[in-house]
């Protein structure tokens, strides 16, 4: 057996899969089958890499320093600014060395010789820790105050070619965006606070980098295609189905003229609640609460108001119904307010995409970047679409659609009332009411959470996000109390019982873990949070293995799918129809857990495959 070129125990420069970026790694051993090293981050994280995308602390050297002299224009005015670069390894950290190395491959442009001199002067200083610790000399003591104050010179010389090693980099790569610039020049970023630079510095790679990794979701094109064409055809199919007098699969529904889908009041009360809902979210009335940290190191502030909306939208609609407004119009006219839904997120879709066209990749959404039309407009280009203050996104997810489901909710048990000819809705009613009142004003009272959802932090705004917000989550998941007004269902006491406290069960699972992931997201360094369990991981985060997340991968959408089923059971079992939303829900989870599982492999490597021996089932313990 040949030797191999690098040995357990070596300490060398290994290259961060899906980037052109080196740290310092140990190489833990060899694997003869697949070829691979098994390598350690400072960080404890593990991965396995091909044998060219590690080199020896030495060679990385030599090529960062000959790259740096071939892309001079003047040679000869190079020169170092120190007269002892050991004394600079105090400030030696993984972000300098990232900095150094973006440097080292920029090869798509000259830079200019003041920025070279800089470039190579970070890259011979900061470049690696191992050669600091052997070439720094000791102390002398006698000499202590002389030589804290060259280091504290040396250190603010080095934070300056710090700074201009990430403009310089960043005009030569493109595609490098280790810690955010600001517009007004170099001399802030220098003059940031440490802790600052390190919080933008743990940021996630840029977006053209990880684009071009990232594998594109629904088959790409022809699958984003085929669902913006399925999709309004399943939530129409739904809409007639449900009242026809038996809507067993085996009665299909007719189409109705297509004149029928059209009425301008319909689209004009569509439009009211939307600007009506606009209305509330701009009123200087709660909480502004910040989002995540994005890769261009910002982090946007949000107006988390959304109890405040849902409170004043029903006394608005009650004062409305008091005065005579007739809400079973929502039930009378369901077909053509779901068709002006649908034309509304049409509308807001194509707007999305025109105005990504304009937006910079730092404020693209990695997934929705691909280059291809259909399928961009689908998922969306734009990360956080923002006109002013108001974001599009947030607002979308969690205002018109969230609360317009409750007053179609009150409106179907009207209905019912008028159509069965009843004093008081029916118990089935009730239930399906109150337990979804209970999920949209937990959502809207945690709203703050939902800044660390997927939605919010990874998609973008497009076709896909647009049409769930305003069409299937008012339109199909009221489909149990539309379902109920023409086929009603008693319920006895023992199952009633039974189904609220299914309800309450899966209640608690969803809000538990969805806080224990939302706590531990915003700031995992909390003392309160110390006896959770993690596993770390190379990007700097920690994947949490305690608590609910400890028992499945995904306990938020276990108490989904419990929450689901609780509200399925009061319509019944003589028809397939009401339990649609069951079907529906499991096809979703399996395929976000799917999308998670890809997504999460490739940015956490064998940490995310160490995640999975530890939590083995991804949804139902014990089952899936």
């Amino acid at each position: 057996m040949p030797s191999l070129k690098y040995q357990a125990g070596d300490k060398v420069m290994g290259r961060w899969p899906g980037s052109s970026l080196y740290y310092e790694v140990k190489v833990l051993g060899y694997d003869a089958k697949s070829r691979l090293y098994t390598v350690i981050y400072k960080d404890g994280t593990e991965l396995e890499l091909k044998e060219q995308d590690i080199m020896s602390v030495t060679s990385f050297q030599q090529r960062t320093r000959s790259r740096s002299r071939s892309n001079s224009r003047s040679p000869g005015r190079r020169r170092s600014r120190s007269r002892s670069p050991a004394r600079t390894t105090r400030r030696s950290s993984s972000r300098t060395t990232a900095a150094a190395a973006a440097a080292a491959v920029a090869t798509d442009s000259t830079p200019s010789s003041r920025g070279d001199k800089k470039l190579k002067q970070a890259a011979e200083i900061k470049i690696s820790p191992i050669q600091q610790q052997e070439k720094k000399p000791a102390e002398n003591n006698s000499n202590n105050k002389h030589e804290k104050k060259e280091e504290n010179n040396m250190a603010s010389k080095v934070n300056e070619a710090d700074a201009k090693v990430e403009v310089d980099s960043e005009k030569n790569l493109g595609r490098y965006n280790l810690r955010r610039r600001k517009e007004d020049g170099d001399s802030k970023a220098a003059e940031a606070k440490p802790e600052e630079r390190e919080e933008r510095s743990s940021a996630a790679p840029p977006a053209a980098a990880a684009a071009s990794s990232t594998p594109l979701d629904f088959g790409g094109n022809i699958g984003a295609l085929v669902l913006m064409l399925f999709l309004p055809a399943w939530v129409l199919f739904l809409v007639l189905q449900v009242n026809q007098k038996d809507p067993s699969l085996t009665n299909l529904p007719t189409l109705p003229p297509l004149e029928t889908f059209w009425d301008p009041q319909a689209l004009g009360f569509v439009i009211i609640w939307i600007f009506f809902q606009a209305l509330l979210y701009t009123l200087p009335v709660g909480k502004l609460s910040e989002g995540v940290l994005l890769r261009s190191g910002r982090r946007l502030t949000y107006r988390t108001n959304g109890f405040f909306a849902f409170v004043v939208s029903a006394a608005v609609v009650a004062a409305a119904v008091y005065q005579g407004a007739d809400l079973t119009y929502i039930h009378s006219h369901f077909l053509q307010l779901t068709s002006a839904s649908f034309l509304v997120s049409m509308l807001l879709s194509v707007y999305l995409y025109v105005r990504s066209r304009s937006t910079g990749l730092d404020e693209r959404a990695l997934g929705g970047n691909s280059g291809k039309v259909i399928y961009d407009f689908f998922k969306g280009r734009e990360l956080n679409p923002r006109i002013k203050e108001f974001d599009l996104k947030f607002f979308c997810e969690m205002r018109p659609g969230l609360i317009g489901w409750c007053l179609i909710n009150v409106a179907m048990a009207l209905a019912e009332m008028k159509q069965q000819k009843l004093d008081a809705p029916s118990y089935s009613m009730i239930l399906v009411n109150v337990f979804q009142l209970i999920y949209v004003v937990d959502g809207l009272w945690n709203e703050e959470a939902i800044l660390t959802t997927m939605d919010l932090m990874d998609d973008g705004f497009g076709y896909m996000l647009a049409f769930g917000d305003l069409v299937w989550v008012p339109f199909t998941y009221t489909l149990q109390a539309n379902y109920l007004v023409s086929h009603p269902n008693p319920l006895s006491l023992p199952v009633l019982t039974a189904i609220v406290v299914l309800k309450l069960v899966g209640f608690y699972i969803f809000r538990k873990s969805n806080s224990e992931k939302n706590a531990f997201r915003r700031n995992p360094a909390d003392p309160r949070l110390s006896h959770l369990k993690t596993i770390p991981t190379a990007t700097g985060k920690s994947l949490l293995v305690s608590g609910w997340w400890g028992v499945v991968r995904h306990p938020n959408y276990l108490g989904d799918l419990i929450m689901a089923l609780a509200w399925s059971l009061p319509c019944g079992f003589s028809h397939l129809l009401p339990w649609y939303y069951i079907i529906y829900f499991l096809i979703l989870l399996v395929h976000r857990d799917s999308r998670d599982m890809n997504a999460c492999r490739r940015k956490y490597g064998s940490a995310w495959d160490k995640y999975c021996r530890t939590v083995r089932y991804r949804i139902i313990p014990g089952v899936y």
